[in-house]
């Protein structure tokens, strides 16, 4: 029987969660092991989701620019181009992020191994190594940062060439002529309007009736106005009766409406499911939930007083940003440290073309607290930077209390929102009004300007509001 190797705290899985968490650990002192299935440090998101997605986004930007400039009126991007051609840098990102994270692990005195590992009570760790060796780990706190995979439905027959999922679909050798994508949520949106502002023919399909039902409802319509705009169709309240592949170039999907649609490739992005079956969690008496996560409190702590779940194997809202903070926390529970304030106001970023972001209450949300609510609005096109930079899909909302003085929430769509939101992000923690941002100066020409637009456009209604009653 192998030696145990004791260690403080036990991280399972190297993204950004688990790294996070192992990383505070250390600079609190203590000894920290990360066991990692994968060859490098990062996960999925490094190898196979955020890093690759936004590298092929930036491509697309830069060539949509091109198609939209006066300078190459005319560029077009060729039929047969290889999808690597359009993710040149992906491997330099790849490889430069992934050693940025294995350097911090070193740096703090974290030791990796690479290796699967499986629970022998709520305390042992049992890992099987790269070369068939096996290695027991104890530990006083036990972290699971697993991450997730796509949901594979049993009733679409996913071959990873012609049907693909999130984690192959930039497996693809050729850019496709056309694209149909299953789902209606974040990642299906993102991939969907990236292949769409390449030039391929891309139709969503979704059961909804709009994509992005947590979303603000104003800013997804523009976003399906923009995406249709570019070629795309989204086709909402649509069931599937079954998908095949034709055996010589197109995959048929036939809906319960017998209508059919035929493409060159189909994305499946029909959700996500955890990374909990092989970790053997029935030793520490730990019960997955029916939705096939982990159940945790507040502080990310399971049932079992010494395991923690962080990140996407606990549910949404399955963000790198959130699950970052959630390795974080958990740790600086588990050793007793300061957490600092709660972390619920986080911010949503959705990478689609245009990008989109939230924070705070929405509309709708504000509507159902308040019954009334104060919105100001503030076009990217009537802003000068929007103009300078042909930015004609932007909106900010800033959504208000019914007096109109209390910030309650901003919702961004256009190019940059996922930067501009943590203007708002800021305003919200520290319980800025309204007033504020017309009495701050911004730069000019920026897109924060519309910032103060939209705290204008809530002040005219205030004082619109105070006129008609005066009379």
């Amino acid at each position: 029987m192998s030696t145990v190797l004791h260690y403080d705290i036990v991280v399972i899985g190297s993204g950004p969660a688990g790294q996070k968490a192992a990383i505070q650990g250390a600079k609190g002192g203590k000894h920290v092991a990360v066991i990692e299935r994968e060859p490098g440090v990062g996960g999925g998101c490094v190898y196979r989701g955020t890093i690759p997605s936004k590298t092929l986004r930036e491509s697309a930007l830069q060539l949509d620019r091109m198609k939209r400039s006066t300078i190459t009126p005319n560029a077009a991007i060729p039929s047969n181009i290889l999808v690597a051609t359009l993710m040149q840098r992906l491997d330099e990102v790849v490889t430069s992020h992934g050693d940025y994270m294995m350097n911090q692990l070193t740096r703090n005195g974290v030791t990796l191994f690479h290796g699967r590992a499986q629970f022998r009570s709520d305390s042992l760790i049992e890992m099987l190594t790269i070369d068939g060796m096996k290695q027991t780990l104890s530990a006083d706190t036990i972290v699971i940062a697993t991450g997730s995979r796509p949901r594979a439905p049993v009733d679409i027959p996913i071959d990873h060439e012609h049907i693909l999922d999130s984690d192959s679909i930039l497996s693809m050798i050729y850019l496709p002529r056309s694209l149909t994508v299953l789902g209606g949520g974040i990642i299906a949106l993102e991939y969907a309007s990236i292949f769409a502002a390449l030039g391929v023919q891309v139709t969503i399909i979704d059961r909804a009736d709009r994509p992005l039902q947590f979303f603000d409802a104003e800013l997804v319509r523009m976003f399906v106005q923009s995406f249709e705009q570019a070629g795309g169709r989204y086709s909402g309240k649509q069931a599937i009766k079954d998908v095949r592949w034709d055996g010589i170039s197109q995959v048929v999907t036939t809906l319960q409406d017998g209508q059919v649609v035929t493409s060159d490739k189909m994305l499946v992005a029909l959700g996500r499911q955890a990374n909990i079956e092989d970790l053997n969690l029935s030793t520490t008496g730990l019960i997955v939930t029916e939705k096939g996560t982990l159940a945790v409190n507040e502080h990310c702590q399971t049932a079992i007083p010494n395991i923690y779940g962080v990140g996407d194997l606990i549910g949404p809202p399955g963000l790198a940003s959130s699950a970052m903070e959630q390795g974080r926390r958990a740790v600086c529970h588990a050793l007793g440290l300061p957490v600092g304030q709660s972390a619920d106001i986080i911010p949503t970023g959705v990478y689609t073309i245009p990008e989109m972001a939230s924070i705070g209450l929405d509309e709708a949300a504000s509507l159902k607290r308040y019954r009334e609510v104060m919105i100001g609005r503030a076009k990217f096109n009537e802003i000068a930077r929007g103009q300078i930079s042909d930015i004609r899909d932007g909106l900010l909302k800033m959504v208000a209390d019914p007096t109109g003085e209390y910030l309650l929430g901003v919702q961004i769509i256009g190019e940059g929102a996922t930067e501009l939101i943590h203007l708002g992000q800021m305003a919200l923690q520290h319980g800025a009004t309204v007033d504020s941002f017309v009495e701050n100066i911004f730069n000019f020409p920026t897109l924060a300007e519309t910032y103060r637009v939209a705290a204008l456009d809530i002040v005219g209604q205030r004082q619109r509001g105070r006129n008609s009653i005066a009379a």
